[in-house]
This record gives structure tokens, sequence and C-alpha cells, in this order.
């Protein structure tokens, strides 16, 4: 039972079988691999002619923020600047409003004191 004629063919049948079967693999993974390898370069050649223009226009956009801001800056200082301004006029006219009410609180005193004198020199002088 033990012919080693027989178990040295079965030996080199199964040899000549994993062979086949491991290049049949090894043949079908290259063909995946060339596949691969063509959409990495087709990735490649798409990321070459589509980042550029995008990194500019990040970059453009990137400025137009910076300018915008600066844009902003100014504005909010010329209204701080505005306000205070209004804020000066507005204490400059309440002082300006106190005095003439003071002024015209005045006048009505010298007037009312105009009057009385008047009145009562009116009356002990018996036109």
């Amino acid at each position: 039972m033990i012919n080693p004629i027989f178990w040295l063919g079965l030996s080199l049948l199964l040899v000549t079988v994993s062979l086949t079967v491991f290049l049949m693999v090894a043949v079908l993974v290259y063909i995946e691999l060339v596949k691969a390898a063509r959409s990495v370069e087709e990735l490649c050649d798409t990321l070459n002619r589509e980042l550029p223009p995008a990194l500019e226009s990040i970059r453009l956009t990137g400025l137009e923020i910076t300018e915008l801001t600066d844009e902003l800056h100014n504005g909010v200082k010329n209204a701080s600047d505005v306000a205070r301004k209004v804020d000066i006029t507005l204490s400059q006219t309440q002082k300006q409003v106190g005095l003439v009410q003071e002024g015209s609180h005045r006048v009505v005193i010298g007037l009312k004191a105009a009057w009385q004198k008047w009145h009562s020199y009116s009356t002990q002088k018996d036109w």
C-alpha cells in the first residue's frame, strides 16, 4: 500500500495545483494593483489640476476677509468717534441750555423788579 511513486506523484500534483492556484491569484492581484495604480494616477492628475486654483481661491478669500475685517474695524472706530463727538456736543448743549436758563431767569427777575419798581413809582406819584 505504501507505494512511494504514488505518493511522489500525488505530492507533485498537489504542488502543481497549489502553484497554479497561487499564480492565478497572483495574476488577479496584479491586475487589481494595476487598476488601483491607474486610479491613483488619475486622482493625482486631478489634484494637480484642481488643487492649485482651489488653494489660490482660498488665499484670495482670506485676503478679502482680512480687508473686510479692516473696513469693519475702521467703521467701528469712526462710529465710536462720532458717538464721542455727539456726547461732547450734548454736554456742551446742556451747559449752554443751563446758561440760557440762568440768564432768562435773571431777566425775569429783573423784569419783575422793574415792574414792581415802576408800579410802586406810578402808584406813589399820582399823575
